[in-house]
């Protein structure tokens, strides 16, 4: 019996032609609160990004790839932050070798080093004002726990090779999310349900970027959609339709979770 649901939100929750959540996606989570079934954002996005989910209620937030986790009344569950030296080698790389767009993601706030043609693409798809820009330097010692990091595919060896405290998950060429190495969505997932006493086998995900696969493989049923690249559907149990056709409430239906 499924008793938790989590749920990516940008190709997922939300459509990147919309930028809302579908009518039919409001009542499917609607009906899963009145049946008793906890609903959870499982996101990249920290908790004062998520601007597009509108008056929703969610009963926790698995955020910034698993890395900082919060109750649905705002009490933190679990947090995993970049060590201070990955962020010093990311500062001394920037300087010395080559200098790309990165945002710092702290606790309550963002701000990025600068932005380029790639920056104002991806935040133009999640319909999201860019950062405030300053230099990477000012942030005072407060704790990192990602990096939205404009790096491409062919320049991510040698860029996380001076972050070895670090990974990168990726759901766009254009960036990257580095987290502290052993966050996922997966291990968020865990302490989430570890907090409010479900089993993982009354656990089902829905995903559709790089970063939703851990929590595909992990959880009790992992759905893909539609619109997700090949090896997030691979990772799945099932594949659903699109986001913008009715994916999440077809999936609920089909494992009869609705």
């Amino acid at each position: 019996m499924i008793k938790a649901v989590f749920l990516d939100i940008d190709g997922t929750l939300v459509s990147f032609k919309t930028h809302k959540l579908p009518e039919s996606t409001i009542w499917a989570l609607d009906r899963l609160r009145e049946k008793g079934i906890k609903v959870f954002i499982a996101s990249g996005r920290q908790l004062q990004s998520i601007n597009n989910v509108g008056t929703q209620k969610f009963d926790g937030y698995v955020t910034l790839n698993g890395g900082y986790c919060l109750s649905g009344t705002g009490d933190l569950v679990y947090k995993h932050r970049i060590p201070a030296e990955d962020i010093d080698a990311l500062i001394r790389y920037q300087e010395q070798m080559e200098p790309f767009p990165c945002a710092l993601v702290e606790e309550d706030g963002l701000y990025l080093n600068y932005k380029d043609e790639s920056v104002d693409e991806v935040f133009r798809l999640l319909d999201f004002p860019c950062p405030p820009i300053r230099p990477l330097q000012g942030n005072g010692g407060k704790e990192v726990f990602q990096l939205i990091a404009f790096f491409t595919s062919g320049q991510e060896e040698r860029i996380m090779s001076v972050l070895p405290h670090c990974e990168a998950t990726r759901w766009n060429p254009l960036f990257a999310d580095v987290i502290p190495s052993g966050s996922s969505k997966a291990v968020g997932i865990d302490k989430m349900i570890a907090y409010y006493g479900i089993l993982l086998n009354e656990t089902m995900a829905f995903g559709d970027g790089g970063n939703d696969i851990s929590m595909l493989r992990h959880t009790g049923i992992g759905v893909a959609m539609g619109n997700a690249d090949e090896e997030v559907k691979k990772a799945a149990d099932y594949v659903t339709t699109s986001v913008d056709d009715d994916g999440i409430l077809n999936a609920l239906k089909h494992f009869n979770v609705l």
